[in-house]
């Protein structure tokens, strides 16, 4: 791994700063057939429109095969960017029904080490490391399941923005759990949080403020950059650290894991070896969670800049 003090990857970037393809009026039509027609005729919606994207989103495309070659080691069929393209639009059209408290509709199989069950048993707050893979939002459902603490989630101001504006679409009550970083008052919510035993979760594979530092690792056999403020975040924060992936399975099951990736709070190393060592760790497991579920990484540009 190697520290590296330019800017964010120029390919996020740009991936965040594109126009919404969907507004609030859309969004309010999916989530009106996803919640009158039920699930099962909803998912009956998706076909023709990854038909649509495989054809016409012709730099996903690009990048899907790209992202495929790697994981899976053969050049990627027609089949398979259809199947990757598919499982991301599954996973949104879920989130319509996590956000909405349906829980029950899913089969759900939770993983969690000693270390994140303890956590879990003291209701110690923590930050949760998630990435786009899979299923963010399941955690969330899954915390208002146990009725375990309250899950927000962090994220730039702009970034933050945007989700509120669907969450409002799907269920406004939940706009409030967004922090957006960037304010005066942003850590002090974040670490506030913490010590009501409150999850943090973070998307941490992009770096998508201008100027972060990022981190350059190997993953999926090649170089790509991750952001460091997250980290650096929990350890200015002293908090533990948890991995959170909720990979899609097919149908209505999904496999949610909580793995630890170190407890900041207790650490004694420095600052900098401390946040290396779980960079590090992080980027293996996102890693051997993309081999185990290759169709569930949803990062539809140019991770690599090759």
């Amino acid at each position: 791994m190697q520290t590296s003090d330019k800017s964010a990857d120029k390919s996020a970037a740009a991936w965040a700063g594109r126009p919404e393809r969907s507004n609030t009026l859309a969004i309010r039509f999916i989530v009106w057939v996803a919640l009158r027609l039920g699930r099962r005729a909803a998912r009956l919606f998706l076909y023709p429109i990854c038909l649509y994207f495989l054809l016409f989103a012709g730099e996903a495309r690009t990048a899907s095969k790209q992202y495929l070659y790697k994981v899976l080691g053969r050049k990627a069929r027609v089949s398979d960017g259809f199947r990757h393209i598919h499982t991301f639009a599954s996973t949104i059209l879920d989130r319509v029904f996590l956000l909405n408290g349906r829980f029950d509709m899913f089969d759900v199989q939770v993983h969690l080490d000693a270390a994140a069950r303890s956590l879990l048993e003291q209701r110690r707050g923590c930050i949760l490391l998630g990435a786009h893979l899979g299923s963010f939002e399941i955690m969330r459902a899954y915390a208002d399941e146990i009725k375990g603490p309250p899950a927000s989630v962090v994220m730039y101001e702009e970034n933050a923005r945007k989700l509120n504006s669907v969450l409002k679409a799907i269920n406004p009550d939940l706009a409030q759990q967004v922090i957006a970083l960037g304010k005066v008052d942003s850590m002090l919510k974040v670490e506030q949080a913490l010590q009501r035993g409150e999850f943090i979760g973070i998307l941490a594979d992009r770096g998508l403020e201008h100027g972060a530092a990022s981190v350059s690792c190997d993953f999926l056999g090649a170089a790509a950059k991750f952001p460091s403020g997250p980290l650096r975040m929990a350890y200015m924060l002293k908090s533990p650290v948890l991995l959170m992936v909720g990979v899609y399975r097919g149908g209505n099951r999904y496999d949610l894991y909580f793995e630890e990736l170190m407890d900041m709070s207790g650490s004694e190393l420095p600052r900098n070896e401390s946040i290396r060592q779980a960079q590090q760790r992080y980027v293996a497991r996102i890693e051997h969670h993309c081999r185990n579920a290759p169709y569930n990484w949803f990062n539809f540009y140019d991770f690599w800049k090759s």
